[in-house]
């Protein structure tokens, strides 16, 4: 008897939706650099929506008012994040890294924290 199944972890996550993406039908026979472009355009795509919804949550459309909250700014925000995670894990990938964008994230934060004196 087996017991239950680990959940994986977000490397390992962040890996299989990379793969799962250059997988589907309209990249699995893309060019490797349209791809490269497409998967770091979507990080400029997501922090545009990430910007339209802080517009939103501050009214600062007159036309359009109050029509997103602080949550719906959060939501975007690590959509791009996401994005931006699932474009290392692509690249790290390409370079027979699979599973390390994580690693590599956090190897960066803990860089800029030494550089902020806060390490």
């Amino acid at each position: 008897m087996t017991g239950p199944r680990p959940h994986p972890g977000t490397g390992q996550l962040l890996h299989q939706i990379s793969a799962w993406i250059d997988a589907a039908p309209a990249n699995r026979d893309r060019d490797p650099e349209a791809l490269l472009w497409s998967r770091v355009a979507k990080v400029g795509e997501e922090a545009g929506e990430a910007v339209a919804a802080l517009i939103g949550a501050t009214g600062a459309n007159p036309r359009k008012g109050t029509n997103a909250t602080l949550a719906d700014v959060e939501r975007e925000l690590l959509d791009t994040a996401g994005a931006a995670l699932l474009a290392v894990e692509h690249l790290r990938t390409r370079d027979g890294r699979p599973g390390t964008a994580v690693d590599a994230f956090t190897r960066h934060v803990r860089a800029v924290a030494e550089r902020a004196g806060r390490a």
